[in-house]
């Protein structure tokens, strides 16, 4: 009776054992995810999901910044801008005009061009992607944590205008460094369906940067969502900083 009653306490204490490992194990999960830290009632964001949106930036930005990134993903392809009054009462397609000249070889570069810039302005972007993220509070905890993109559904609604200026420079600049401009100009003095189209600088900066942003949450997205699922793996990643 006294060997069964010490294997009864032997088995429950490894029993006890387990079961303290797996809350250790699940509670790690949970703050992989981005669930554990956080603070309601628009008090700065936990480290949990800080940490994870942050991870989740960096790799969509480094991803993004390879070359080809953008062009080659149609999901994130940036195409030329919407401009112009051409038919309808709508704002038209400016690729629709541009068709005609691309035949010709008159654009066959500049689509690719403006990718590429996008792909160097990403690779430039991540202090001010941090410090959006650093920025954060959470209203509204509960949708985050349901949601699997629920922190990039977040940093967007509540960052996105700031993350648009403070992006624009460096497009503008990435543009710039890659002839884009130059370019436009060229094609605007040389043909007048580009002048009426509204095709400048600034248009060019503002769409490039619109859809640039687009691709970026696109990618930040797939980043968080991915982590989820892997929250062990995630936790990995983030130790490993």
């Amino acid at each position: 009776m006294a060997q069964q009653g010490d294997f009864r306490n032997r088995r429950t204490a490894l029993a006890g054992i387990g079961a303290v490992s797996l809350t250790m194990l699940w509670s790690s999960a949970v703050a992989a995810q981005g669930l554990g830290g956080l603070r309601i009632g628009g008090r700065k964001a936990g480290g949990g999901l800080s940490a994870l949106l942050g991870r989740a930036t960096d790799s969509a930005l480094d991803k993004l910044a390879q070359p080809g990134a953008f062009f080659s993903d149609e999901d994130v392809r940036i195409g030329l801008p919407l401009l112009g009054k051409l038919g309808g009462g709508r704002g038209g397609l400016l690729g629709t005009v541009m068709g005609a000249g691309s035949r010709l070889g008159l654009l066959d570069g500049l689509t690719r061009g403006i990718n590429d810039a996008a792909g160097v302005a990403a690779g430039e972007a991540k202090p001010i992607f941090r410090e959006a993220i650093d920025g954060l509070s959470f209203n509204d905890a509960p949708d985050i944590i349901r949601q699997d993109d629920g922190g990039t559904q977040y940093l967007r609604s509540s960052a996105n205008d700031r993350l648009h200026s403070r992006l624009e420079p460096l497009i503008d600049s990435a543009l710039g460094d890659a002839g884009i401009h130059r370019e436009v100009d060229k094609l605007g003095q040389q043909h007048a369906f580009i002048r009426e189209a509204g095709l400048n600088r600034e248009t060019l900066n503002r769409s490039v940067t619109d859809q640039g942003l687009d691709g970026i949450f696109t990618y930040i997205g797939r980043e968080e969502r991915g982590f989820r699922k892997n929250p062990l793996g995630a936790l990995g990643n983030l130790l490993g900083n």
